[in-house]
C-alpha cells in the first residue's frame, strides 16, 4: 500500500500541476494575468474573420499591431481543447489576405487622391491622431523610391515603413500585379515569422513568451533598419563628396 501510494502521489501532482497551468493559461484562476485574461477572450471570440479583418486594419494606414494578433491567435489554434477549432495555417492565410486588402486600401486612396491630399492628410489633425506625419509618409516614399518594387516586400519587416509602404507605391502607380505578388510575400513571410512565435509560446506552456520574443524580435528590426539607414547616409555623404 505504501509503495502504491507513493507511485500515485507523483502522478497527482503532475496532475494538478497540468490543471493549473492550464488555469493560468485559459484565465480561470486569479494568478493568469493581463496576457492569460487576452488568450482566453481570444478563445471565445477569435475566428479566421477577425484575423482577417485585424490584419486589414494592420496593414492599412491606422496604427495597430499585429504582433497582437498572429501570435495570440496561433497560440489559441495550437490548443485541441480550443472552442474557435482554428487551423494555424488557415491563421496564417487568413492573416496574409487581410493584410494585402489593407495595402490595397492604402495604394487605392493614394492612386486615386495623389501626392497633394495624402501629404495634407498626413499634416492634419486626423492624420496625427492616427499616428501619421509628413515626415513618416516621406520617409516611406524615400525607401520606396530608393528600392523600388521589391520595397513592398522587405518593408513588411521594417517598423512604420511595414503600415506605410503601400502609399508610395500608389503614388507612383506600381503595377497592380507586382505590388500584390510582392505583398502577399512581405505579409506571408511576416505572419510566418509571427505564427513561429505563437507555436513556441504554446509549446513553452508559457503565455509570456508572445511579449518576451515579439520585444526582442522588435528589437532586432529596429537596429537592422537603423544599420540600414546608416549605411545609406555613409553612401550619401560619399557620393556628395566624390561630387
Amino acid at each position: 500500500m505504501l509503495l502504491l501510494a507513493a507511485s500515485v502521489a507523483p502522478q497527482r501532482v503532475a496532475a494538478q500541476q497540468s490543471v493549473n497551468v492550464a488555469e493560468a493559461v485559459r484565465g480561470d484562476s486569479a494568478g493568469g494575468g493581463f496576457v492569460a485574461d487576452i488568450l482566453h477572450w481570444y478563445d471565445a471570440h477569435m475566428n479566421y474573420w477577425a484575423v482577417a479583418g485585424l490584419m486589414t486594419v494592420e496593414s492599412s494606414f491606422i496604427p495597430f499591431p499585429s504582433e497582437v494578433v498572429i501570435p495570440p491567435a496561433v497560440y489559441v489554434a495550437c490548443n485541441p481543447e480550443s472552442k474557435g477549432g482554428m487551423q494555424v495555417w488557415l491563421v496564417v492565410l487568413f492573416g496574409t489576405v487581410g493584410a494585402l486588402l489593407g495595402a490595397l486600401i492604402n495604394y487605392f486612396l493614394s492612386l486615386w487622391l495623389g501626392r497633394p491630399i495624402i501629404y495634407a492628410f498626413a499634416r492634419s489633425k486626423v492624420g496625427r491622431m492616427l499616428q501619421l506625419s509628413e515626415e513618416k509618409v516621406q520617409r516611406a516614399e524615400e525607401y520606396f523610391n530608393d528600392h523600388g518594387n521589391v520595397s513592398t516586400l522587405v518593408g513588411r519587416f521594417i517598423p512604420v515603413i511595414r503600415q506605410l509602404i503601400s502609399i508610395p507605391a500608389g503614388l507612383s502607380r506600381m503595377n497592380l500585379g507586382a505590388f500584390c505578388f510582392f505583398t502577399t510575400l512581405g505579409a506571408l513571410a511576416w505572419n510566418i515569422i509571427l505564427a513561429l512565435f505563437g507555436w513556441l509560446a504554446y509549446k513553452a506552456a508559457d503565455p509570456t513568451v508572445i511579449e518576451k520574443y515579439s520585444k526582442q524580435l522588435s528589437v532586432i528590426i529596429i537596429a537592422l533598419f537603423a544599420a540600414a539607414v546608416a549605411f545609406l547616409a555613409v553612401r550619401y555623404f560619399i557620393k556628395k563628396r566624390k561630387q
